[in-house]
């Protein structure tokens, strides 16, 4: 999708029953198209208790129709507007695995995503360590909720079971695994099998990148 055609605005509302609704029905009515939709209560501030909305959606002809509708909302006090987050942060690398195997890894791709960053792109790097089949297996499904994700990368010593099997449920999503070359059933079910962390990153970078050569598809199934 191109990011030149998305808006994004955030909205300060009460916490009550039918707000989203009511938002809903004044976009739908708008014509927005929402394409990214998130929701929380602030915990702490001056406006803590209270709802914070947030939505991307295609370009419409009448932005300021819109947000002066919003902004009439008895629940609502505040409407801003933001670039995407897409132009902001850009596709997102995310790095599940041990400790020390994802420092390196995330070594490889923090540099990696500097080059390419430097001229233009975003590219964010994600990472968190974990150990523990469920908890990685969890972490792993997750990452399908998660916006902007261009590639999966595991960093472990030992990972299979039910790791394996979510990994298989993230690529029904159209996300490429890169598996470091380790013990398990991991790296039989990963797109690509790297066996040096930094390498692992630097390849989930250049997958993830619009403007370099390298193609997960012309090597898949290959351990390196």
């Amino acid at each position: 999708m191109d990011d030149s055609v998305i808006h994004a605005i955030s909205i300060l509302s009460d916490n009550s029953k039918g707000v989203l609704r009511d938002v809903s029905d004044i976009m739908a009515s708008n014509e927005a198209n929402i394409v990214m939709a998130q929701a929380s209560v602030l915990q702490g501030g001056p406006s803590m208790g209270r709802s914070f909305l947030y939505f991307e959606y295609e370009e419409i002809n009448e932005t300021g129709k819109l947000l002066e509708e919003l902004r009439s909302l008895p629940c609502v006090h505040e409407v801003r507007t933001y670039q995407p987050l897409s132009r902001i942060y850009g596709k997102r690398i995310i790095i599940l695995g041990g400790g020390a195997q994802v420092a390196q890894v995330a070594m490889g791709a923090v540099n990696e995503a500097d080059r390419h960053n430097i001229r233009g792109e975003r590219i964010s790097v994600d990472t968190i360590p974990l150990v523990g089949e469920m908890t990685l297996a969890d972490s792993i499904d997750a990452v399908c909720r998660l916006p902007r994700v261009s590639v999966l990368v595991l960093a472990g010593s030992l990972m299979g079971g039910e790791v394996s099997r979510a990994v298989e449920r993230v690529k029904e999503f159209g996300i490429p695994v890169i598996s470091l070359n380790m013990a398990g059933s991991v790296p039989q079910h990963a797109d690509l099998v790297v066996t040096d962390p930094i390498q692992a990153g630097v390849f989930a970078v250049m997958q993830a990148s619009d403007l370099a050569v390298f193609n997960i598809d012309r090597v898949r199934g290959r351990v390196f």
